[in-house]
């Protein structure tokens, strides 16, 4: 950390304070955030904090970056899609040509444009190669035929990063990236906003595609065939993301639970007093020690590009079911108050568990580890 990077970590604090939190309970109940969110954290800076000034973002680090998904975490806000808004921003920068990147970039960053990417389907999840979804050429463009599940930010989406098949027989150099603007787009269609256990604020959508046309020059990078490899080149970005998120969870399931067990009493002494609990609270301490120095060296690896496929896989896999773990026993010594909603533990536990499968199953990231022993 560096004061600048304190002084944008308050900026971010106060935006969250004042434009999130106030918000949480109406945006779960109509599942979706304010469009008007979107504009405002656009104009604070924060959307895309780690894309270069010369393509309209805020020109900082990923560390900038890790910032905003840390705050929004210690808020205890799932709705406002902001990591798969940056993850769609990396792969029209690092992917994209010179005139997508400027032409998308900017709408991005000011929050006029509301990013997606459409990866899974009804019948192929982790398994990208499955999907079935086809974007055939037809003179000046492609005809994009097919459906999409479990789609974040879906409901108000205007940019869609389409994952298809624009050669069905060519297995995985058949895939292409194909960006889709939703506005006024013929064919084109919202589904409804998935019923989850948890992250009720978030949009997450099933998506319908008949005879959507797209121009050829919406090809991701221009050149069709490499959708596949473009995947697996940002998948790092997105799994190391959810490995910060993750951490912060950890963090903040630790300080509410110890507050609460300060407070809470039961045979006449604060729970915190009872041997038990105070060696659950320091076993979690050390594994919220040890997750943060590993996340922070995961950090530099980014902001230094030396991030890979393999330690992000670790990030995803290993800090995701340690979330899980820490708040299931952090629940535990809530007792019956944990199983409330409102009480933000009950919250935390509902929201945890899609860490294990989206941005790829965690039984996917041990096979990539597995790959490389």
């Amino acid at each position: 950390m560096t004061p600048e990077l304190d002084s944008f970590r308050d900026a971010v604090r106060r935006f969250v304070d004042a434009e999130v939190i106030p918000h949480q309970d109406r945006w779960k109940k109509q599942q979706h955030v304010d469009r008007e969110v979107w504009h405002k954290a656009g104009a604070m800076g924060m959307l895309l904090a780690d894309i270069p000034e010369e393509y309209g973002g805020s020109g900082g680090s990923f560390a900038h970056q890790a910032i905003v998904f840390e705050e929004l975490t210690y808020a205890g806000d799932m709705a406002l899609g902001i990591h798969v808004h940056a993850i769609v921003a990396h792969y029209i920068l690092n992917q994209g040509t010179e005139e997508q990147k400027h032409y998308y970039l900017p709408r991005l960053a000011s929050g006029e444009m509301v990013a997606a990417i459409a990866m899974s389907e009804p019948g192929a999840g982790s398994d990208l190669k499955g999907i079935r979804t086809s974007a055939l050429r037809r003179d000046d463009s492609y005809v994009i035929n097919g459906s999409k599940t479990f789609i974040s930010n879906g409901y108000l989406a205007d940019l869609v990063v389409v994952v298809t098949k624009t050669d069905p027989d060519a297995g995985a150099k058949g895939i292409s990236l194909l960006l889709v603007e939703t506005r006024d787009c013929p064919g084109y269609r919202v589904g409804r906003i998935l019923e989850k256990i948890g992250q009720k604020g978030q949009d997450t959508c099933e998506l319908f595609f008949d005879d959507v046309r797209v121009p050829t020059d919406r090809v991701l990078g221009g050149t069709e065939g490499k959708g596949f490899s473009q995947l697996m080149t940002e998948l790092p970005y997105e799994r190391t993301i959810l490995g910060v998120a993750g951490v912060a969870a950890i963090e903040r399931a630790l300080r509410l639970t110890i507050e609460h067990t300060r407070e809470r009493k039961a045979f006449g002494q604060a729970l915190i007093e009872m041997q038990n609990t105070r060696f659950v609270l320091a076993e979690i301490k050390t594994e919220a020690t040890i997750a943060r120095t590993f996340i922070d060296r995961c950090i530099v690896d980014m902001m230094e590009g030396r991030m890979d496929t393999e330690l992000a896989s670790m990030a995803k896999y290993w800090i995701s079911d340690l979330q899980c773990k820490v708040i299931d026993q952090c629940l535990q010594l809530f007792g019956g108050y944990g199983y409330m909603m409102e009480y933000p533990i009950a919250q935390m536990y509902v929201d945890a568990r899609v860490q294990r499968i989206y941005g790829g199953a965690n039984e996917i990231m041990k096979e990539i580890i597995a790959r490389n022993l």
